[in-house]
């Protein structure tokens, strides 16, 4: 089974209204004892699921552009030792354009895959998702990513508030003009707890009516589509199969990744436990630290056989080539549900052929609902 290490920096200069993610303000903190805790927690997981070489390194966050090229080398140099890495194994970080001075002390360091979180190519739409750049640092640091990194791809953001069709068939185009060979395409979802919800709470944020963000899914993979770039996740573009995004490809395909830093989350097979392992790290960062030096930053949790199936069948049919259900019988012992799924073929939502089924076009604007209906319960 491949393994790929996630590094979560939980640290942003500013933290975007949409975000949900475990993210904490930087202030100037020093974060020493954060990477020393790290390495650490990458010490315990080497011990946990043995001499495994790494398919894949994943910097998230926050912002882990934040990071001094330094800490970065640190612990890729510890990745190397404790556990090495396959050949071509792909190592990447999301950055973001404001630091886009820091961008060569990245490619020093060994990144060599870097997602720009781009959002929006216009500045009055940057400033309501609260990005601290403007369009015109994001396409600087674009072109000086190009010039640095082996591979690049930009996040985008759509259905955004008074966002028309054709705003987005216009920014999308100019985007797909970039000649780059991965773009991630997000719809903009409002998620419990963000400044964003609180405001559609209050009225003051009014989000792109369901249709209307359905025109634009479509719109994207039709446009994505007549400039060379498959559809290949039901957010993600890539031009060709070295294209696509190694690392979160572990993560659809249910295979093992461990997580380092406050908030990570891990999944991996133990047979002599009983199955898959989820881990969950300290969330908060003074108490990962501390839970780290007490041998107690990590909760773990023994997956039911229901329960990883559940998991494999949400992720595995996000991807264009779906969910293989021979493997997913010989990895749970569970199949689908068998009725749902015919139900869905006759709705033209899914194709069942050859033990795998896989999302339509139509399918992939109800890819969660169908994924949970489709799942062992």
């Amino acid at each position: 089974m491949p393994l790929g290490l996630y590094v979560h920096w939980p640290y942003c200069a500013r933290i975007c209204p949409y975000c949900d993610f475990n993210v904490y303000r930087d202030r100037d903190r020093d974060t020493a004892p954060l990477l020393d805790a790290m390495l650490a927690d990458l010490q315990a997981w080497r011990e946990r699921v043995g001499p495994r070489p790494l398919r894949s390194v994943h910097f998230g966050g926050g912002t882990p552009s934040l990071m001094a090229p330094g800490q970065i080398e640190a612990i890729l140099e510890a990745a190397a030792s404790l556990c090495g890495f396959e050949p071509g194994a792909e190592i990447g970080l999301e950055a973001n354009p404001a630091e886009m001075e820091r961008f060569e002390g990245l490619a020093g360091a060994g990144i060599e895959r870097l997602s720009l979180g781009v959002q929006a190519l216009d500045d009055e739409s940057l400033t309501r998702l609260g990005r601290d750049h403007g369009a015109r640092r994001a396409l600087e640091a674009l072109e000086r990513a190009q010039a640095l990194f082996t591979r690049v791809s930009i996040d985008l953001i759509y259905a955004r508030q008074g966002q028309s069709l054709e705003d987005w068939s216009a920014e999308l185009t100019r985007a797909l003009g970039f000649g780059l060979d991965h773009l991630s395409l997000y719809q903009l979802t409002i998620e419990p707890g963000t400044a964003f919800a609180r405001k559609v709470a209050r009225g003051q944020l009014v989000p792109a009516e369901d249709d209307l963000a359905a025109q634009m899914y479509e719109l994207t993979q039709s446009l994505t589509a007549a400039h060379g770039l498959d559809g290949y996740e039901v957010s993600n573009h890539a031009r060709t199969q070295a294209d696509r995004s190694a690392h979160n490809t572990l993560y659809w395909t249910g295979a093992d990744w461990i997580g380092i830093g406050p908030g990570a989350h891990s999944r991996y097979g133990a047979p002599a436990l009983g199955g898959r392992i989820g881990a969950a790290a300290e969330r908060r960062p003074e108490a990962y630290i501390a839970g780290i030096a007490e041998g107690q930053a990590q909760t773990f949790e023994a997956l039911s056989a229901l329960e990883d199936a559940q998991e494999r069948v949400l992720m595995g049919l996000r991807l264009k080539e779906g969910l293989d259900l021979d493997r997913l019988r010989a990895l749970t012992g569970h199949g689908i549900d068998r009725r749902a799924a015919e139900g869905f073929a006759e709705d033209g939502l899914v194709t069942l052929d050859a033990g795998r089924v896989t999302l339509t076009p139509a399918g992939r604007l109800y890819a969660d609902g169908i994924a949970a209906a489709l799942a062992p319960a």
